[in-house]
């Protein structure tokens, strides 16, 4: 893929660069994909995989990983938060990973987070989160609450004159974590603003009648939806059964990618604000030629959204931090990532901060009815991740 980093070096003994027991033999090393594949979390995590094993097949291809060919075992976290916990320590104690890719929702990293750290593990999580975390233990690729809800926020705001607000999430950490920074944003930093109504969902559900009946009621400037997973499909189809017109009711989620699209159908969420920090559709040398790539390996039905786009930075920056480190070793490998740059990433040019979180720009997308989102704003520049924001924890 033209444009990629090409830093693969010579193959040095392994005695040099793995003094800790880690999976690498001269001509391997192996690493961990810890991904949803079943349950309700699949139709988000499935990219996700797809995505990280396009970026190990692409490293492979130009030359490995200091002159080492990577080797991928793959877990099923199967939506369930014991599950990922049991699966990340088989990674490390057992296949003796030297990172895993992989996580999605809060619950699931926050269950894995004491595994990686007791066995000093290297975790790449991709997806955008609530903050509020920092571990020597996680390079995280996706956003965090500053780059993405106040940003968002700020932007509806703005643009929209919006005063009212109804929150709405799944029923675990990451969404009530966010709404809380959310409702502290909008009723302490926006003018005249107010949160109406606040309710959350077991992962999974499918009934949201009630609710869209007290939205058509108490008519908010915004929907503001943190509902993730298989849930999103039963929710925005029964709000377009109930006349809500997403061309005419502003909703803004942060949580509805090009991938929850492909099951949603994008007849039933076009109009619908995201705020993230990728879209397939960015219109730059880089993304295109990512965009072709993953369609060729998995299909040209295939979509990508924001967290499928951060799950590829992944295997790439981690090939960057080691070949900057010179050794597989995790504290090494830890030590060499602030500062590491992907200059060619789908994205745009993204960095790694010593918090462990990336330089990014934020953008504003439009739903269009053919699953794509159109970009209507960006940051003009990129913003500093600052995952404990003052006043928000």
């Amino acid at each position: 893929m033209a444009g990629l980093p090409r830093l693969a070096q010579a193959a040095s003994a392994t005695s040099a660069v793995n003094t800790t027991g880690l999976a690498v033999t001269d001509d391997t090393v192996t690493v961990g994909i810890l991904h949803s594949i079943t349950g309700t979390m699949a139709i988000s995590e499935t990219g996700s995989v797809e995505a990280e094993k396009l970026a190990i097949a692409q490293i492979n291809a130009s030359g490995g990983v200091l002159g080492r060919q990577i080797k991928v075992v793959q877990e099923d976290g199967a939506s369930d938060w014991p599950t990922f916990a049991e699966k990340a320590r088989k990674l490390l104690e057992n296949d003796k990973c030297a990172a895993v890719f992989g996580c999605w929702t809060s619950a699931s990293r926050k269950a894995v987070l004491p595994v990686f750290e007791q066995y000093n593990g290297m975790l790449y999580y991709p997806t955008f989160y609530e903050g509020l975390e920092q571990s020597r233990n996680v390079i995280y690729t996706g956003q965090e609450a500053t780059q993405q809800i106040l940003a968002g926020l700020d932007w509806v705001s703005r643009e929209k004159k919006a005063k009212t607000y109804y929150l709405l999430g799944s029923d675990y950490i990451w969404p009530r974590t966010a709404n809380k920074i959310a409702r502290k944003h909008i009723e302490g930093h926006l003018k005249d603003s107010k949160v109406i109504g606040e309710e959350y969902f077991p992962l999974g559900h499918t009934q949201f009648n009630s609710v869209i009946n007290k939205i058509k009621l108490h008519k908010p400037d915004v929907i503001y939806a943190i509902i993730v997973g298989g849930s999103n499909v039963a929710f925005y189809k029964q709000l377009k059964a109930a006349g809500i017109d997403l061309s005419k009711q502003t909703l803004m989620t942060i949580s509805v990618t090009e991938d929850e699209i492909l099951g949603i159908g994008g007849e039933n969420i076009a109009g619908a604000y995201a705020c993230m920090k990728y879209f397939q559709s960015l219109d730059n040398p880089a993304n295109k030629e990512f965009v072709a790539a993953f369609k060729k390996m998995w299909g040209e039905n295939s979509v990508i959204g924001d967290v499928t786009q951060a799950a590829y930075l992944g295997p790439w920056l981690w090939k960057l931090t080691v070949e900057k480190a010179g050794s597989f070793d995790i504290n090494k490998v830890i030590d060499a990532s602030p500062g590491v740059e992907f200059k060619n990433a789908p994205e745009g040019y993204v960095r790694i901060h010593p918090n462990h979180h990336l330089w990014s720009r934020t953008l504003v997308g439009q739903a269009r009815t053919d699953g794509q989102f159109n970009v209507i704003y960006q940051t003009p520049d990129l913003m500093e991740p600052n995952p404990f924001p003052v006043g928000y924890q």
